[in-house]
């Protein structure tokens, strides 16, 4: 007695081919239930007339496939996969092994390559966790989400720093992207200063509650209780929209996710190390990046507006303080004392507003009227004590022992055993 080895679509045709034979069902029926055309039914009752069940199991069971990876690919593959991705995903390798080695083998063929090298794990899907979804802004440039992430971008290469990245919420394209120290006001002017200049001013920013973007504790502020960079962008037409939530800015949060896989890998084969050159390079990244993940904004419409002639983003992107001139025209900022030099009577600038502006480079500048105020340092005030917050503690400290690295012949760096034998007498003496 013959086993026969059948699927369950086979099975099924074995019923239906039952039924034929028994004349309880027409072979156009029969086409309908098995989804086949009227003439495979055909082929088919004739191999069940000559060779029974048997006639209907395939006969490409336990043969390797026509369409089989080659050997030779495959090995090539396995190869390249240990020697330089073996940390990547399976769709991030599959692009570099097309890339920059010519092989030609699917993202699936990739995938089970990984599994069963054990380079990759496929994960268990998320508990979906639902959150009101909002449709994409409709042009171009309404709408720029803004984030920093901390992070070891360079691995162990460099110690870790920030990256700030500005994405187009209609397009999800990438339009500016800039490795930091730290997420700090003069950080995101340059980035903003560096966005304008390449797209032009955006409708709004969509960024998180950091208290760069807004005035989290009210009683402190004066007036209006903007920031600095909130005044800034006032200044400039451009709005700025807090998120409640991580959830609520999801372009960027996933943008990163992806720029923390494949960024720093990019840089990883390229032997980058440092800010510097990674802020060369991340203008290549960002045109692959579009290239591979933005879309086409439901209007054709570019919302960005050109910078205008009274736009001196000098100015406004400086740290501007208002200050009162004293009788003797002298100005107190940051802990140094500034007197006003100028021709005209003294008596007409006492008590005088001006505006103090700083750059990220150090320099003041001092304004009455928009008119630049020439002026020399009178003194540097003592340092006191000052206020830190709790994010740039550790940034503080790490500045503060800096300055105080012991000298080359301190007794700290001699040996313990060297400086034991260079003592003489009894130990009491």
């Amino acid at each position: 007695m013959e086993l026969l080895q059948m699927s369950k679509k086979e099975l099924t045709r074995l019923e239906v081919m039952g039924r034929l034979k028994a004349k309880r069902m027409t072979q156009k029926k029969a086409a309908e239930v098995l989804g086949i055309s009227v003439r495979q039914v055909k082929r088919l009752c004739k191999n069940y007339r000559e060779k029974g069940a048997a006639g209907l199991v395939s006969q490409r069971r336990g043969k390797p496939s026509n369409n089989r990876l080659p050997a030779e690919t495959k090995q090539a593959a396995i190869d390249l996969l240990h020697a330089h991705y073996a940390d990547f995903g399976p769709t991030f390798a599959h692009e570099k092994l097309i890339e920059k080695h010519g092989l030609k083998l699917s993202s699936g063929s990739v995938r089970q390559i990984m599994i069963a090298e054990d380079l990759w794990t496929p994960r268990k899907a998320k508990k979906i966790v639902t959150h009101q979804t909002r449709e994409r802004r409709a042009c171009f440039g309404e709408l720029v989400q803004i984030d920093g992430s901390p992070h070891r971008w360079f691995e162990e290469r460099a110690p870790a720093c920030t990256l700030l990245a500005f994405i187009d919420d209609a397009t999800g394209q990438l339009g500016e992207l800039r490795f930091v120290q730290r997420e700090s006001f003069f950080s995101y002017a340059e980035a903003s200063r560096a966005y304008f200049e390449r797209h032009g001013k955006p409708a709004a920013f969509y960024n998180d509650k950091h208290g760069i973007f807004r005035v989290n504790q009210p009683s402190v502020g004066k007036g209006a209780a903007l920031t600095q960079f909130g005044r800034a962008m006032q200044e400039l037409n451009v709005h700025i929209i807090c998120a409640s939530t991580p959830q609520a800015k999801g372009r960027v949060e996933r943008a990163y996710q992806t720029m923390q896989d494949r960024l720093v890998k990019e840089m990883r084969l390229r032997d980058i190390s440092n800010i510097a050159d990674g802020n060369v390079y991340l203008p290549e990244f960002m045109q692959d990046f579009n290239y591979r993940f933005a879309v086409i904004p439901r209007s054709q419409y570019d919302a960005h507006r050109l910078l205008l002639p009274q736009d001196d983003l000098n100015q406004i992107l400086a740290w501007q303080e208002i200050r009162v001139l004293s009788k003797n025209l002298t100005l107190q900022f940051r802990n140094v004392v500034y007197q006003i030099q100028t021709k005209r009577p003294t008596y007409a600038l006492r008590k005088a507003q001006v505006t103090v502006c700083l750059n990220a480079q150090g320099e003041v500048t001092i304004l009455y009227k928009n008119q630049k105020l020439d002026y020399t340092v009178y003194h540097k005030q003592t340092k006191q004590s000052e206020i830190v917050s709790a994010k740039d503690v550790d940034r503080k400290v790490d500045k503060i022992r800096e300055f105080h690295k012991p000298a080359p012949d301190h007794p700290w760096r001699r040996d313990f055993s060297s400086h034991l034998s260079a003592l003489k007498g009894d130990i009491s003496t």
